[in-house]
């Protein structure tokens, strides 16, 4: 038959476009995750680079000049 995409819901793999299979046809599935990153997942990704994405001021005007001084 080829490949198919489907949205995993519930338990259930639904697909997207119709699969032509006879009723009760077993079938052996390899799964490869197109957007690999759970929506739940990608809500605490948005927070942490919400955080990510403060400013936080150090009283130093050019701190990237003096990066080096500290580098092993």
């Amino acid at each position: 038959m080829g490949t198919f995409e489907a949205i995993f819901e519930g338990g259930v793999f639904r697909p997207i476009n119709p699969v032509v299979l006879p009723e009760k046809s077993r079938v052996k599935l390899a799964l490869c995750v197109e957007n690999g990153v759970p929506s739940d997942a990608k809500d605490d990704m948005d927070a942490i680079y919400e955080i990510l994405d403060r400013r936080h001021s150090t009283g130093i005007a050019d701190l990237a000049a003096r990066h080096n001084e500290h580098q092993p």
